[in-house]
């Protein structure tokens, strides 16, 4: 059973960082391309950034220079470091699996989202 766990959100002040993980099970992840996908309150779901099984990654306009995506295949795990952010920032967080022969931003299968909320 495919399973994408979630951790790291939080309230943080505007500039602040914070890591987002991502811990995945019952798929062969290192072989899986990979998505951060948000969604912030009264808005659809936005795609944030991506990962290929090479390592390429791949980010949205808004968060391009802020935020960093990275994976530990041998801990099957998904992170997204998150820095300078702003209040904007504030959604929803899910990780994603992209469906097979789709891009990057729509999915297959996603977790169950951690709350991140950015304000003074």
């Amino acid at each position: 059973e495919v399973e994408l766990v979630e951790s790291g959100g939080g309230l943080v002040q505007p500039g602040g960082s914070l890591r987002l993980s991502c811990a995945a099970s019952g798929f062969t992840f290192s072989s899986s391309r990979m998505s951060w996908a948000r969604q912030a309150p009264g808005k659809g779901l936005e795609w944030v950034s991506g990962i290929f099984s090479d390592g390429s990654t791949y980010y949205a306009d808004s968060v391009k220079g802020r935020f960093t995506i990275s994976r530990d295949n041998a801990k099957k795990t998904l992170y997204l470091q998150m820095n300078s952010l702003q209040p904007e920032d504030t959604a929803v967080y899910y990780c994603a699996i992209p469906r097979a022969g789709y891009g990057l931003n729509a999915y297959s299968f996603r977790g169950q989202g951690t709350q991140v909320t950015v304000s003074s």
